[in-house]
């Protein structure tokens, strides 16, 4: 018996080093890229890429795991950016301790509206989520303190880490990258936790998960919670880069779908599904807009819509669930073949 148990156990060991491994070569990797890359605008498209890939893996605690589609999202990012950009402008509070207030105000404002709008199931759901969006937009729009329509910019005084300003993208990068590291970290952890088991019974068997006295709401809100004090980073690492906000930048509904649809095209519920799915829709965003220019207008809607009814018909689980669907019929060739060639 203690013979054969280490032996069953061994693979999985191997395979966790080998997995730990290769994330870690892949970060070496990505924090050595911007030395290689010294183009700004390829730099930049990195930054998008990163900060794109972390608000999907936020919203995926949400969407994927609890299974609670949010199309309103961008109210916890807009949250973010103006809670961090006020307390700056208006107090001096340094920005890092503004990104940490930015989530915890984001945070609170999902308890606000996640207990009412849970009474709610399916695209009920995320119609509510759409309304309390947009009224946080009308707030903002019309509040004369955090600027109104016209916006809030924030001053090029201050440089350096410190005031997380820089001149060049690089640091940008860096940033950009150690806030989807974090939220990686958090998620996988969740996942691997009883939060992540109960949140998968929630939303594949929520009748069962109610009888064995699973509190259904209250791990809802857990997850809400959570993606919207991560969305909310997202939102004030974007003030701090843009060094400008208006509310038709960080609270439209636009961009609340493409939270969602970047979780959606990697594969929902998965950890790298999110970061699969910003890579290539943040590249097909941006050779759009290069080929298009200005004349493009509009462009973005029309290709979230576009993938939006791709995905729905052809991939419903997503690019990670294409894969793995691919990589189960080729092993599934593989074993047919390898049988039909063994002697009788």
């Amino acid at each position: 018996m203690n013979t054969v148990q280490p032996q069953a156990q061994m693979p999985r060991r191997v395979f966790g080093g080998r997995a730990a491994l290769l994330g870690a070569a892949v970060l070496a990797v990505a924090l050595a890229l911007p030395f290689v890359v010294s183009d700004p605008s390829r730099l930049n498209l990195l930054v998008l890429v990163l900060m794109a890939a972390q608000l999907g893996v936020a919203w995926n605690l949400i969407g994927g795991y609890a299974g609670q589609v949010s199309l309103g999202h961008a109210a916890f990012y807009g949250i973010g950016a103006y809670t961090s950009t006020l307390l700056l402008l208006k107090f001096g509070v340094n920005p890092w301790l503004g990104m940490l207030a930015g989530g915890a105000m984001a945070a609170l404002l999902s308890v606000a509206f996640g207990w009412p709008c849970f009474r709610l199931k399916g695209h009920y759901f995320a119609m509510a989520t759409i309304a309390v969006a947009e009224l946080v937009q009308i707030v903002f729009t019309n509040w004369e303190y955090g600027g109104g329509a016209v916006g809030l910019t924030l001053p090029i005084s201050h440089d350096g880490w410190g005031w997380m300003i820089f001149a060049e993208k690089r640091p940008y990068y860096w940033l950009a990258l150690g806030l989807l590291t974090l939220t990686l970290g958090a998620t996988a952890i969740i996942e691997r936790c009883h939060i992540g088991y109960y949140l998968r019974a929630i939303k594949d068997e929520p009748d069962a998960a109610r009888s064995i006295g699973i509190d259904i709401t209250r791990y809802k809100q857990i997850a809400l919670a959570l993606s919207a004090f991560f969305t909310a980073l997202g939102g004030s690492l974007y003030a701090q880069k843009e060094l400008y906000i208006d509310p038709g930048s960080v609270l439209s509904t636009a961009l609340s779908i493409k939270m969602s649809l970047v979780a959606i095209l990697g594969g929902i519920g998965t950890l790298f599904g999110p970061v699969l799915g910003a890579v290539v829709l943040t590249t097909v965003e941006e050779l759009t807009r290069a080929i298009f220019g200005g004349s493009g207008r509009g462009t973005d809607t029309v290709i979230y819509a576009a993938l939006i009814i791709a995905i729905a018909v052809f991939y419903p689980s997503g690019l990670i669930g294409w894969y793995r669907t691919w990589a189960q019929r080729r092993r599934a060739r593989r074993i047919a073949i390898a049988a039909r060639e063994v002697p009788r």
